[in-house]
């Protein structure tokens, strides 16, 4: 399913147990911040934030669209969390960045560095996100999207 994405839009990915959000980079650098080291992601143009939430509904869509415009807009760095770390259980939202992310519910939320694969509820699991020029393009996803305002 391809989505179009103008510069200032989300899109939400409706599920029945969780929700994804995805919006471009606008080729804009990001911080990735992990135990050992601080990573400068460089993006392109039409690469994408991914965000994920393990919960539905008004409130989850405004912590998505935050989670979005605290790490793209106030440049926020991306915080990794060590494998095992106690806050990981207690995160409400997950964030990828880059031009593929894939979806898996069988990793622990904001514990992987790699750009290309982020946590989700488990009917998200498999989803594959692909960044294409002027939007997204969603795989293994059937269900409700909506587009509007970032």
């Amino acid at each position: 399913m391809k989505i179009s994405l103008a510069e200032d839009q989300i899109a939400f990915i409706l599920g029945e147990t969780g929700t994804l959000a995805v919006s471009r980079t606008l080729g804009r650098s990001f911080f990735l911040e992990t135990e050992e080291e601080e990573v400068v992601l460089f993006t392109g143009e039409d690469d994408l934030l991914v965000a994920s939430s393990f919960g539905k509904g008004e409130a989850a869509e405004r912590g998505l669209r935050c989670t979005i415009f605290q790490i793209r807009e106030l440049e926020a760095p991306l915080i990794v969390l060590p494998k095992g770390h106690p806050a990981s259980a207690r995160l409400k939202t997950v964030i990828s960045i880059g031009p593929l992310t894939r979806l898996s519910c069988r990793i622990s939320p904001g514990t992987h560095p790699e750009q290309d694969v982020l946590c989700g509820s488990e009917e998200m699991d498999g989803i594959v996100v692909r960044a294409c020029p002027g939007g997204a393009d969603i795989e293994g996803f059937s269900g409700q999207v909506r587009v509007e305002k970032l």
